[in-house]
């Protein structure tokens, strides 16, 4: 069988959009300041109300940093157990014989992040929507409003894949390892540390080269950039094949467009630091390397 694409248009969403096995899913979060006293970041709130504005026809929302982040973990965004993550997905209509688009508002990266979630569970059928909910509109496509109606509940089994998900002690181990190349996907002001950093010391773990995410977007419809210039992207900073690639960002969510962009370029040996620069920049026993 020939290997699914990681990316779907919108014309080919739309061709599909009655198919009675597609499950669309709006994964869009909202980052707002933080509560006053707080010391957090940011605010991470689940976009439930911009998909009560609008949404793709028959869509469901997909809750990241509540139903699907681990709720004792000190950072956003933490990935839950696996057994937790097979309730939550089967709750939403996620199953073997179910095909998955993810979307959402803004950035694609809340989208990819649910990609990136289903992969490393061992779920295959799933693609995010290229240019997200910003292209479907601007396209001029059907909408519907209100609270989601949801997907009659399935079975999710995970067969998990190791290593997609790696800890601070994986990357840490992975500064002195010339098989590893790890990438920082925030801009290149934060990864140069000469700007402050919201989430702790600025810099960067060492030894890690930059390609932000950013870079990876057409600016323009917010869709994914060519295949040849994402290439060029990565390998001017010696990001190849023949490597272990983890990719890190501030919180776990940006460095996936990376991710999905390394996929669909033919890299394989890919992991996300999930803690991130939330984690490593609070950890005074980590190094930070700035220019």
């Amino acid at each position: 069988m020939p290997e699914i694409q990681p990316l779907i248009s919108t014309d080919e969403l739309a061709a599909a959009i009655d198919q009675p096995n597609l499950r669309i899913f709006d994964c869009t979060t909202c980052l707002e300041p933080p509560p006053p006293g707080s010391d957090a970041p940011y605010q991470a709130v689940p976009g439930r109300h911009t998909f009560e504005e609008g949404h793709i026809q028959g869509a469901d929302f997909l809750d990241l940093p509540g139903e699907f982040s681990d709720q004792n973990a000190r950072h956003h965004f933490t990935l839950p157990a696996t057994a937790e993550l097979e309730v939550a997905f089967g709750r939403h209509g996620i199953g073997a014989s179910t095909r998955v688009v993810l979307y959402s508002i803004g950035s694609m990266m809340w989208a990819a992040r649910f990609w990136w979630m289903l992969r490393a569970l061992g779920f295959d059928d799933a693609a995010v929507l290229d240019g997200g909910f910003d292209k479907w509109v601007a396209e001029g496509r059907p909408t519907d409003i209100g609270p989601a109606k949801g997907y009659a509940p399935a079975t999710f089994t995970a067969t998990p894949r190791p290593g997609l998900f790696v800890g601070k002690q994986d990357a840490l181990a992975a500064i002195e390892d010339p098989d590893t190349v790890i990438v920082n996907c925030l801009k290149p002001e934060f990864h140069q540390g000469l700007e402050p950093s919201r989430y702790g010391r600025p810099g960067r773990v060492p030894g890690s080269v930059n390609v932000p995410s950013a870079t990876l977007i057409d600016q323009t419809d917010k869709s994914f950039a060519a295949p040849a210039e994402a290439e060029a992207r990565f390998t001017a900073e010696g990001v190849t094949r023949d490597k272990r690639v983890i990719c890190y960002c501030g919180g776990g969510i940006a460095a996936t467009l990376d991710l999905l962009q390394l996929y669909r370029l033919g890299y394989r040996n890919l992991a996300l630091y999930d803690g991130s620069m939330a984690e490593w920049a609070t950890d005074p026993a980590l190094p930070m390397e700035t220019d």
